[in-house]
């Protein structure tokens, strides 16, 4: 794959999730903001944004979205084989709800 095929991936990346984003925030702002690791500011500036904007903003070099599980022992816990796939999910809902919480990574989103 050359630079040329990946840029063209990123921007589609970019620009499916700012979209995915967008109605997300529209149907359910809180519930958005949640799933999406987002702040109030940020959410507001997506939802206020054109189309014309999302896809300038989405033809950047650089991904947009990332991992919300930035270790690999939270990672690792979510990707194991589980008999109970609610307790799974009621696990990483709470991994991340402590992460939200977190004043460093408010400070850093």
């Amino acid at each position: 794959m050359n630079g040329v095929e990946v840029s063209k991936e990123i921007s589609d990346l970019n620009l499916t999730y700012l979209l995915l984003a967008q109605r997300l925030l529209r149907q359910d702002r809180a519930a958005a903001m949640f799933r999406l690791g987002i702040t109030r500011e940020l959410a507001d500036m997506v939802v206020g944004m054109s189309l014309s904007q999302i896809v300038r903003l989405a033809a950047t070099n650089f991904v947009l979205c990332g991992f919300r599980l930035g270790d690999v022992p939270s990672m690792g816990s979510m990707v194991q084989e589980s008999k109970d796939h609610a307790l799974q999910q009621a696990h990483l809902s709470i991994l991340l709800a402590a992460r939200c919480n977190d004043p460093h990574v408010q400070a850093a989103a």
